[in-house]
């Protein structure tokens, strides 16, 4: 007779209090991260300063004949490109807690298995508005004036987060598919790029030859930096917020599904 020496593994099913008790430690230990990492910190406040910098006083003459005048016009679409291209550090931080082996002692702790990938989204979710909140104030330094009002300012906000956080889907997907950071940051960029510089972020799409303003009219960005203006400095709104969030939505149905199968996948 045969005995056998496995020892019986008990399954214990975690509740949604700990689940989201167990997602906020983990959003925490990303956050904390960056005192650790200072290289984050440059990523997360230099750098969209630096690009703010950068597009009002070299571009901002050429392209509206007044750097005041440029900023008002390009301070909406920087935040747009800011939150977009900053979608791109969850897919590259995901990618490296797997790399280095992150996950795997997770895995072996009696956690929720979407803890990891939840936690890190709520925390790049509050560094978004940070990033918000810093480059509107130092627009403002500059000379940017928000010409709404505060609700305008905590709705452009929200509608930021909320694209933002749909379209992180798809970097998370590449994150998760991807074999090294380096990868990440290769093909993520090369799909942002193309979004944020074809659209009306930057400049007035009324340039662009017609089949690139074809483009431009439909592309997700620029009914998102459409939105973000408006709510800012006045314009046309809900027209451009309902077609953002409705393109939200299309990536969060998307991309969320194929980006938590591949995770199951790889823990």
């Amino acid at each position: 007779m045969t005995i056998s020496t496995a020892l019986p593994v008990t399954a214990r099913r975690i509740g949604p209090l700990t689940t989201a008790q167990q997602t906020m430690t983990l959003a925490w230990r990303s956050l904390v991260q960056i005192k650790h990492n200072p290289w984050e910190l440059l990523d997360l406040s230099i750098q969209p300063i630096m690009f703010l910098l950068l597009f009002t006083y070299v571009f901002g003459g050429a392209i509206s004949g007044s750097t005041g005048d440029y900023l008002q016009f390009a301070l909406p679409g920087l935040l747009v490109q800011n939150a977009l291209f900053y979608t791109l550090s969850t897919a590259i931080g995901l990618n490296t807690d797997i790399t280095k082996g992150v996950f795997d002692r997770l895995r072996s702790l009696p956690i929720a298995r979407t803890a990891p990938l939840s936690g890190r989204i709520i925390a790049d979710t509050f560094k978004q508005v940070w990033a918000f909140v810093l480059l509107v104030g130092f627009g403002m330094i500059l000379g940017f004036r928000v010409q709404t009002s505060v609700a305008g300012v905590l709705g452009a906000l929200a509608l930021l987060v909320v694209v933002a956080l749909a379209m992180s889907w798809m970097s998370v997907l590449i994150g998760l598919k991807a074999s090294s950071p380096e990868k990440v940051q290769m093909i993520a960029f090369s799909a942002m790029m193309p979004l944020t510089f074809t659209s009306s972020a930057l400049v007035s799409p009324d340039t662009f030859p017609g089949w690139l303003r074809t483009w431009s009219n439909v592309n997700p960005v620029t009914h998102l930096a459409d939105a973000i203006r408006g709510l800012l400095i006045g314009g046309e709104i809900a027209g451009a917020s309902l077609i953002s969030l409705l393109w939200a939505a299309g990536f969060a149905v998307v991309f969320a599904p194929l980006a938590i199968r591949a995770f199951r996948s790889r823990i």
